[in-house]
Formats: C-alpha cells, sequence, structure tokens
C-alpha cells in the first residue's frame, strides 16, 4: 500500500508560509538576474543609444522593485476564506404573549397595631 504525503488542497485557504517564502525568494532572484544582465549589456553594447539608457534605468530600478515585491509578499492581499458551514437565515420566532406582558406580584405590608399597654401584642 501506498502511503502519500500531500495532503488535500483546499482552495480558500491562503497559501502556506514555506511556499510563499519560496515563492518570493525565486521572484526575488529573478528579478536580480534581470538586473545582471541589463548592467553587462549596458556596459558591453556599442554604440551608445537608447536601449543603453534602458539597460541602465532597468540596472538601477530594478533592485528596488526586487526587494519591496519581496518584502510585501501576499500580507497585503486579503483572502476570502469560505465557511464550510452553509448559513440559512432562520425566520423570526413568533412572539410569546407571556413574554409581553410579565406578571406582577404585588406585597401589601401592614405594621402591627400597637396596643395600649405598650407590649405590642394584639
Amino acid at each position: 500500500m501506498r502511503h502519500t504525503r500531500t495532503a488535500p488542497s483546499v482552495t480558500s485557504l491562503p497559501q502556506s508560509p514555506q511556499d510563499e517564502a519560496r515563492s518570493r525568494v525565486r521572484h526575488y532572484a529573478i528579478t536580480m538576474g534581470i538586473r545582471t544582465v541589463c548592467f553587462i549589456l549596458m556596459a558591453v553594447v556599442y554604440p551608445v543609444g537608447w536601449w543603453t539608457f534602458v539597460f541602465a534605468a532597468g540596472a538601477i530600478f530594478l533592485p528596488y522593485l526586487a526587494v519591496v515585491s519581496a518584502n510585501a509578499g501576499s500580507d497585503s492581499i486579503p483572502h476570502a476564506v469560505e465557511s464550510p458551514v452553509l448559513q440559512i437565515d432562520a425566520a423570526a420566532p413568533a412572539p410569546d404573549e407571556s413574554a409581553q406582558t410579565p406578571p406582577v406580584i404585588t406585597i401589601h405590608e401592614q405594621r402591627p397595631r400597637a396596643t395600649d399597654d405598650g407590649s405590642g401584642a394584639p
């Protein structure tokens, strides 16, 4: 029996941190490789023309773009993770008659009458 180590893919979840870091490093290396090629072509290509300035702009601005895109990653992209539970609005419950008018309990107290002898007994 063959065992697989891959987990089932859930499409609504964001990319794992390891895969995201690997992707950012790959993107950074490709951008810096293009920058190196631009720098070499800027120095080698002769006669100087408009393409030399394009290569110079690539050699100057690509490091900035590579660092910014590598640091930003997908943290700034909001991910909407779907709930696996289907939410259905339930009908409002019928109002209960007893809940509308709560019972009122009234207690009437009377003080004991004082007798003429002052003992307080009736």
